[in-house]
């Protein structure tokens, strides 16, 4: 039996979730509903003003992927996570908070530099916006990598995020690769429509002869098998995954695939909530 059902691989940040308004944001030249990545003074200058204008902060370890490992280590999982952090105060924060959430983490010592982190910023609309400074995480390698720890696991889930540079996407290809020869189920999100869109390749390389699951929204769908309607990103998609979920905002359809014969799910709407809600949908399903 294996040891963890789901080892995570992906951005270790420290979440900083911040309840702003609309105003905010533009006062502070924000563009709302995205990911911007930002270097370490402007993520600074935000949290200054975030303190200048007393807003509450709670910080949590995170990143799409150590996210995703939480909230299946919340449904009751045994969960890994690789990412990388600094020697520092928030690389400390995010190793004893993942400790706490029950996920366990690689033991490569940290060294010296900046933990990246990411300022969530939710609006009374439930809208995510999110400024982030990826810091130690760019500098990702095998060495934060477990093997063992992967071999004994049931699935491999993937952060798309970390495939924006060639360097860690050529790790994660021989990741998947070693995942697939040892017969570790593998799971890709594709994480956001400019990383489907320019860095499909890189994308397409780890993905190889196909994965078992492939996560995405409707915009990452269209971007990454350049169609326009979510039917035909569903039959493009056949091609790279044994079984996918095409995810929304206000409902969830999901294409699964069982011996070629795609059975689709289309929930009812559901209510907004200030939540990482695409995040958490992919626990479950990888724990099935």
């Amino acid at each position: 039996m294996e040891k963890y059902q789901i080892y995570g691989i992906g951005a270790a940040l420290v979440d900083t979730e911040v309840v702003v308004s609309d105003e905010f944001l533009a006062n502070n030249g924000i563009e709302k509903g995205v990911m911007t990545l930002v270097d370490e003074p402007r993520q600074a200058e935000l949290l200054n003003a975030f303190t200048a204008d007393r807003h509450h902060l709670i910080k949590k370890s995170g990143g799409s992927a150590c996210n995703t490992v939480i909230a299946a280590a919340n449904f009751g999982a045994k969960t890994f996570f690789s990412g990388k952090v600094a020697a520092d105060d928030d690389g400390e924060h995010f190793v004893g908070d993942l400790a706490d959430s029950g996920v366990a983490f690689h033991a490569a010592l940290p060294e010296a530099g900046v933990t990246g982190k990411c300022l969530v910023m939710v609006t009374d609309d439930a809208e995510r916006t999110m400024n982030t400074y990826l810091g130690a995480s760019e500098l990702l390698t095998s060495r934060e990598i477990d093997e063992a720890a992967l071999l004994e696991s049931e699935w491999l889930y993937i952060e798309g995020y970390l495939l924006t540079d060639d360097a860690r996407a050529a790790l994660i290809k021989n990741m998947a690769t070693k995942a697939k020869e040892a017969g570790v189920k593998v799971a890709l999100s594709l994480s956001d429509p400019f990383v489907a869109q320019i860095f499909a390749d890189n994308l397409r390389a780890v993905i190889g002869d196909g994965v078992d699951l492939v996560f995405c929204n409707k915009d990452e769908a269209l971007a990454f098998t350049q169609t326009e309607t979510v039917d035909d990103a569903c039959e493009a998609l056949k091609q790279s995954a044994k079984a996918f979920a095409v995810l929304t905002v206000l409902r969830v359809r999901s294409s699964l695939m069982a011996k070629k014969q795609p059975v689709c799910l289309v929930s009812q709407p559901m209510r907004l909530i200030q939540t990482a809600l695409g995040i958490c949908s992919q626990a479950p399903l990888c724990m099935r």
